[in-house]
């Protein structure tokens, strides 16, 4: 009797496991029937859909992995549509910022040469000419550091330097710029070593753009650079008295072609201060900043100690 009931048991447990068996293929046929309708429907340019499914089905890990590969791929493509349409303002932004100081830049030299002007007038002109070269060149400068950063040409070659001496060396052209616009400045590098891993030429471009944003943009009538230094990490301060930033726009302030005041829409590039963040990440340092509206603007970039 044991025997028969241990039988019926066993059959009954084999009929339960392959009908259990077959619910699940089934569950697995339609879920895969499912996954080719909605990986159609994602190939087709609908990026939202997923593929649902439960942990303990059979084909919950490559549902799951698909899911991962279609965010990923979502994630990227945002990237690269948000990276065209910067392209494309670039390049709108690039026709009318090149091509009027080309133009000014042209109409005087045609003056100078041929004799429409003389004199101390024709002096004007040509020094004007050479500023405006000077302005297209500086504005070229940072067009090819922006595409050169953003397709991943541009490698740093970080080296031990130390930072007041590099810093002081840099300020040098600053200081007859500083004087000529009548701008009061105060320079603070402490008489010590400030030792620093970075790449020297990295640094002159950041400090030269931070520098020059505070000079054209900040309508400010001093500025301070300061080096200071804590727990091994070196500081250095770029701060004026200008109009400030508010605090909307000092939510986007690093962002590529970012432009605070529309007014001035016709000067500057917008990369500038993109360009310094991603140099000071690319070096393992970091930018922030402080602005409060007609007080002025604090800048302070920051470089972890040196190995």
């Amino acid at each position: 009797m044991y025997m028969v009931f241990a039988m019926y048991t066993s059959i009954a447990i084999a009929v339960i496991s392959v009908l259990v068996s077959c619910r699940m293929i089934r569950r697995a046929q339609k879920q895969i029937v499912e996954m080719c309708d909605i990986l159609t429907d994602i190939k087709n340019g609908n990026g939202n859909r997923r593929i649902l499914s439960e942990p303990h089905e059979i084909a919950a890990p490559l549902t799951y992995t698909i899911n991962e590969i279609v965010v990923s791929y979502e994630n990227r493509l945002a990237a690269f549509r948000r990276t065209e349409e910067a392209n494309k303002q670039l390049m709108t932004s690039l026709s009318h910022d090149v091509r009027t100081p080309l133009t000014t830049l042209i109409g005087y030299l045609d003056a100078a040469q041929k004799g429409i002007v003389s004199g101390k007038e024709k002096e004007d002109y040509l020094e004007t000419a050479r500023r405006k070269a000077y302005d297209l060149k500086e504005y070229i400068d940072v067009l090819f550091d922006w595409f050169r950063l953003n397709s991943d040409e541009l490698t740093l070659s970080a080296e031990p330097v130390e930072a007041a001496l590099l810093t002081k060396n840099i300020l040098i052209d600053w200081v007859p710029i500083f004087e000529d616009k009548q701008m009061d400045y105060c320079i603070d590098i402490p008489e010590q070593p400030f030792p620093v891993k970075l790449d020297p030429d990295a640094y002159m471009r950041i400090i030269n753009n931070l520098i020059q944003n505070a000079v054209a943009h900040s309508h400010a009538d001093k500025i301070r650079i300061a080096l200071s230094k804590d727990d091994g990490a070196v500081h250095i301060l770029v701060a004026d008295n200008g109009i400030g930033i508010e605090k909307e726009d000092l939510k986007h302030i690093f962002e590529r072609l970012y432009k605070c005041d529309r007014a001035r829409a016709e000067r500057g590039s917008g990369l500038g201060l993109s360009i310094a963040r991603q140099l000071a990440e690319k070096m393992n340092g970091t930018i922030s900043v402080e602005s409060m509206p007609g007080k002025g603007t604090i800048f302070v970039l920051t470089f972890p100690p040196a190995d």
